[in-house]
């Protein structure tokens, strides 16, 4: 079973298309639990529930692990809680243990899946996730790129399913004698 800090990655990551460097930033006050939002990169974002949990579950843990611990950091481990920097890069990378899933695949997901639900708008995933202009475009062309080739794909099976009678509608729907519209 993962530890509280590595389902806490996993859902920056997965959820909030937070980079690993960024992850590693997080300070305890970009939390704001009592408003349910979360700053990351300078930019507030909902606190979704299942974030919120898993926020919880690990703060209780380390407040129980390291109750002394003067370091503002976020996610934190043994080398780092009698210091102040962040964990490191391999503490971030690690946290999917045994899954072909890294945060930074996670993350990229993310930001796909929101081009992919909400349109692929660059100016949306922009605001959104704090991208560039150019990442943004990227992201929405590749989500525009998947939308029609699922939509070529469903038009496809639509046309093996019903056959070739299709074709052959005229449009009042009836076909003429000879078959052909």
């Amino acid at each position: 079973m993962a530890r509280p800090a590595d389902r806490l990655v996993l859902a920056l990551a997965a959820v909030h298309a937070a980079r690993p460097g960024l992850i590693r930033r997080l300070h305890v006050d970009d939390l704001d639990i009592g408003n349910r939002r979360l700053l990351i990169d300078g930019r507030v974002r909902p606190l979704d529930e299942l974030t919120l949990q898993l926020a919880l579950a690990w703060l209780d843990h380390r407040r129980r692990r390291w109750p002394d611990t003067a370091n503002l950091h976020l996610p934190i481990n043994k080398q780092t809680a009698p210091e102040t920097g962040p964990i490191s890069g391999v503490s971030v990378s690690a946290a999917p243990r045994g899954q072909t899933a890294t945060p930074e695949r996670l993350r990229v997901d993310r930001q796909l899946e929101e081009a992919l639900v909400h349109g692929p708008d660059p100016f949306h995933l922009a605001e959104v996730f704090g991208l560039d202009e150019k990442t943004a475009i990227r992201y929405a062309n590749s989500a525009r790129a998947l939308l029609a080739q699922t939509a070529e794909h469903s038009t496809s099976s639509s046309t093996k399913e019903l056959g070739p009678a299709r074709g052959a509608l005229k449009n009042d729907g009836h076909a003429d004698s000879t078959g052909r519209a």
